[in-house]
C-alpha cells in the first residue's frame, strides 16, 4: 500500500501541472474577452462591411470564450506514462502553451484514444493509467491503473483503488456528469464508431448507454465541427426529467451547440410533459392514426358550407355538395391543404363560371365575372369558411369529430379513450407526434410568391381576413424547413412508438444517427410495429451495432432482483454483469393498505440517513398526488416520480410504492417495474398492500 506522504507528494506534482495548464487557459480566455471586445468596437465604423466583420468576431471569440469557460471543471482528468518515459495530459479539451507546444490533448483527439483503448491485457504502449480527481482547480485525488509492471521504471507510484471504482461509490446528485475520466474501452469503441449511418448502443440497465451517447455527440462536433454545428445535432429523451437530468454533461464537454429536446417539446409551439392513459396512449401511437390523420387534413372543418348559390345576371350558378367534394379532391392532387390555398378562389370562381349560360354573361367573359366575384363579401366569406388556412393544432382539437366520421380500425374502447382524452384540450405526449404528422399533412401556409400568375389578378390579391387567436392555446410552427438535423441522437429509443418514430424520422433524413435502448425497457406494447417504423425512419442507413455488457449502476444485490424480473416477464432480455457488491439486500415491506404512506414517509426517513445523495420515491401514477403531499418538505434529496419518468436516471436510494400496481398500470407494467428496480445504486425497498409480483418470480437457477 502507497504511503499517505507518497500519495500527497504525487498530488503536489500533479497540482503544479494542473495550474501551469489553468494559467494557459486563463490567457486562452484573455485573448477571447479581448478579441470581442475589438469586436464590438468595429460596429462603430458605420458601413455595413464594419458590421459583419464585427458580427463574425464576436461570434467566433464568444463560442470561443464559452468552451473555455465550461472547460474549467475538471479540465485535466487524466495522465499516461508511455513505456518511453513520456507523459501525456489528457482533458475535456485541448490546451498549448505559449509556443504552441501541446500541454493538454483533447480526450476526442487521436493521440488521446489511447487512455481508453489501454488495457492490462494489450497496454498499447501505456505503463500506467492516471485519473486525476478535481474539485475546481485543486486536485484532491489520484487513481491509477498499473498497466504494463514489466516496463513500470523503478520508484513508479500506484494509488488507490482504480478510478473506475472509485467512481461508483460516488453519491449522485440531480444531474447526470460526464463520465470522460472513466470511459472503458468497449464504451469508447461506441464513442469512436465511423461518423456515417446509424450507431446503435444496446445493452442492459446501468451499462452506461446514455453517457456514452452523450459523449458520442461531444466526438462528433469535435471531428466535423463545420457539418455538425451548421447542419445542427438533436439530442432527443423520453422526459422533461430526462432532460433536466442530462443537460449539463454536454456542456461540460465545452459543447453548448447542441438542441436538446423531449419527445413531448420536438414541435416548435406546442410542450406536453404529460402522458395518456394506456390505452389512448397505445392508440395514438399506432401507425393506423395516419389514415386517420390524412382524413383530418384533407377534410373541410366543422361547420363548413356545403352549398354555395351565385346570382349572374340571369343566370343562377350553385355548387352543391357533391360537387364542392369534387372541387376539393380537386385541389389535394395539387398539393397540400395549406399549399393551395391561393388557388381556391380560382378554382371556385371556374366552377362557377361553367355553368354561366346567359348571353349577357358570356359577352362580359370570364374577367369581369372574377372581377365581381373579388368584390363581393358573400364569395370571400364563403371561400374563408369552406377552405380557410389552418394551423396543424387547429385540425388535432377537430380529431373527435373525425374519428366519428372515419372511425374504422379502432375498438369501441379505444375511442371511447380517444375522445376522453381529446375532451380536455389539453396536449399529451402522445399528441404531439399527431399534430407534426399534421403539419406536414397540410403543409405551410402560402407565400404572396407561390400565387399563380395565370389566375385573375382580382383573385391573385384575394387575402383571406384575420383570426383572433381567441384562447392563446398552442399553435404549430407551421414552418417545417427548419426540421432537419445533422445529426439525431435518440434516447430510450425502445420506447418510441410507431408515430412518434415518423416524427423523429422527419429531423433525420439526411442525418447520421446515434440510438441508445434496450428492448427489455420497452413501455411500447408492440415491439413488432415500433421496428417497422424505425426501419422506415432510418432508410436503410448502414448500421454500426455496439453492446454494452457491464452494468455499473447497480450493486450486484439490487440487480440479482431486478433479473429474476426480467427472467420472469421479458424473454430474450439483455442483462448486463454487475461488477460490484455493497451489502446491502433488497428490503420489502408488505403492510395493511392504510399504512403505506405512513410507511413510506418512515422509510424515506431512514434511506436519508444512509445515503449521501439523490432518493427516488417510484409511484403507480394514481398514487402520485397523494404521496408527493405526504413528502412534501421531507428534503430536497428526495423526488416522487412515476415509472415512466424514472427513465434513464439514477438515484442511490430507491422506495418503489406499490409495485403490484405498477404491474397492472398498462400492458408493459413488468418492463416499468424492471426499469423502476433498476434505477437505485446503493439502496432499494418495495412497500405495498400486496406482494403478488414476488410471489411470481422463479429464482433464478
Amino acid at each position: 500500500m502507497v504511503s499517505s506522504d507518497v500519495e500527497q507528494a504525487e498530488i503536489a506534482a500533479e497540482q503544479a501541472y494542473v495550474d501551469t495548464v489553468h494559467e494557459r487557459l486563463e490567457a486562452s480566455a484573455q485573448v477571447a474577452r479581448s478579441l470581442v471586445t475589438e469586436g464590438m468596437s468595429r460596429g462603430t465604423i458605420g458601413n455595413e462591411g464594419a458590421l459583419v466583420e464585427r458580427d463574425a468576431m464576436v461570434f467566433q471569440a464568444t463560442r470561443r470564450l464559452t468552451a473555455l469557460n465550461a472547460a474549467h471543471d475538471g479540465l485535466v482528468f487524466g495522465r499516461l506514462t508511455m513505456i518511453d518515459g513520456d507523459s501525456r495530459y489528457i482533458g475535456r479539451i485541448g490546451v498549448r502553451d505559449a509556443e504552441r507546444e501541446i500541454l493538454l490533448v483533447d480526450w476526442r483527439a487521436p493521440a488521446a484514444s489511447l487512455f481508453y483503448r489501454a488495457t492490462a491485457q494489450e497496454p498499447v504502449g501505456v505503463v500506467r493509467r492516471r485519473v486525476l480527481r478535481c474539485r475546481g482547480t485543486q486536485v484532491i485525488g489520484v487513481e491509477d491503473d498499473l498497466l504494463d509492471a514489466d516496463h513500470a521504471p523503478e520508484g513508479l507510484a500506484v494509488i488507490g483503488e482504480g478510478a473506475l471504482l472509485a467512481s461508483l461509490s460516488r453519491a449522485r446528485d440531480e444531474t447526470m456528469h460526464s463520465v470522460v475520466a472513466t470511459i472503458q474501452k468497449e464504451q469508447d469503441e461506441a464513442i469512436r464508431a465511423p461518423i456515417r449511418g446509424v450507431t446503435t448502443i444496446g445493452g442492459g440497465p446501468g451499462t452506461g448507454k446514455t453517457v456514452v451517447a452523450l459523449h458520442r455527440a461531444a466526438f462528433l462536433l469535435y471531428s466535423d465541427r463545420r457539418r455538425f454545428e451548421s447542419g445542427g445535432v438533436l439530442v432527443l429523451g423520453p422526459s422533461g426529467v430526462f432532460m433536466d437530468y442530462i443537460e449539463r454533461v454536454l456542456p461540460s464537454l465545452g459543447e453548448t451547440s447542441v438542441t436538446l429536446r423531449s419527445v413531448g417539446a420536438l414541435v416548435d409551439g406546442v410542450r406536453s410533459g404529460h402522458h395518456d392513459e394506456p390505452v389512448a396512449a397505445t392508440a395514438k401511437g399506432s401507425a393506423r392514426m395516419i389514415k386517420l390523420m390524412s382524413r383530418a387534413a384533407t377534410s373541410g372543418p366543422p361547420g363548413a358550407p356545403t352549398r354555395f348559390r351565385y346570382f349572374y345576371n340571369d343566370d343562377v350558378l350553385e355548387l352543391d355538395e357533391a360537387a364542392l367534394e369534387r372541387l376539393r379532391r380537386q385541389l389535394l392532387s395539387g398539393g397540400t391543404r395549406n399549399r393551395v390555398y391561393s388557388r381556391v378562389p380560382s378554382a371556385v370562381a371556374s366552377a362557377l363560371w361553367s355553368q354561366a349560360a346567359g348571353e349577357r354573361a358570356l359577352e362580359k367573359g370570364e374577367e369581369a365575372f372574377a372581377d365581381r366575384l373579388g368584390s363581393d363579401d358573400r364569395f370571400v366569406d364563403f371561400v374563408e369558411q369552406w377552405w380557410p388556412i389552418v394551423d396543424a393544432v387547429e385540425v388535432w382539437r377537430q380529431l373527435p369529430q373525425v374519428l366519428e366520421r372515419f372511425g374504422g380500425g379502432f375498438s369501441a374502447e379505444e375511442k371511447a379513450a380517444l375522445v376522453a382524452s381529446w375532451a380536455s384540450g389539453e396536449v399529451s405526449i402522445e399528441d404531439v407526434p399527431l399534430i407534426d404528422e399534421l403539419r406536414y399533412l397540410i403543409g405551410e401556409a402560402p407565400t404572396d410568391d407561390d400565387e399563380r400568375d395565370d389566375d385573375p389578378k382580382q383573385l391573385m390579391s384575394f387575402e383571406r381576413r384575420e383570426r383572433e387567436d381567441r384562447d392563446g392555446r398552442q399553435r404549430s410552427s407551421t414552418s417545417i424547413d427548419d426540421d432537419g438535423y445533422a445529426h439525431v441522437l435518440v434516447d430510450e429509443a425502445q420506447d418510441l412508438s410507431p408515430m412518434q418514430w415518423r416524427m423523429v424520422g422527419r429531423r433525420g433524413r439526411w442525418a447520421s444517427w446515434t440510438i441508445v435502448g434496450d428492448p427489455a425497457q420497452s413501455s411500447w406494447p408492440y415491439p413488432a410495429e415500433a421496428a417497422s417504423a424505425r426501419t422506415a425512419a432510418l432508410e436503410g442507413k448502414p448500421e454500426h451495432v455496439f453492446r454494452l455488457s457491464t452494468n455499473y449502476r447497480n450493486s450486484a444485490e439490487i440487480y440479482d432482483l431486478a433479473a429474476r424480473v426480467a427472467h420472469h416477464a421479458i424473454p430474450g432480455a439483455d442483462l448486463a454483469d454487475a461488477v460490484r457488491r455493497s451489502g446491502s439486500e433488497p428490503e420489502h415491506h408488505v403492510v395493511a393498505a392504510e399504512q403505506v404512506t405512513t410507511t413510506v414517509i418512515d422509510e424515506v426517513e431512514a434511506m436519508l440517513g444512509v445515503v449521501d445523495g439523490s432518493i427516488a420515491v417510484v409511484t403507480p401514477r394514481s398514487h402520485r398526488g397523494a404521496v408527493v403531499d405526504a413528502l412534501a418538505g421531507v428534503d430536497q434529496r428526495v423526488r416522487v416520480l412515476d415509472g415512466l419518468d424514472t427513465k434513464g436516471l439514477e438515484f442511490d436510494a430507491v422506495v418503489v410504492v406499490e409495485p403490484d400496481t405498477i404491474v397492472a398500470e398498462s400492458e408493459a407494467g413488468w418492463r416499468t417495474l424492471y426499469v423502476v428496480l433498476t434505477r437505485a445504486t446503493q439502496r432499494l425497498s418495495t412497500i405495498g398492500a400486496t406482494d403478488r409480483w414476488r410471489q411470481a418470480l422463479e429464482p433464478v437457477t
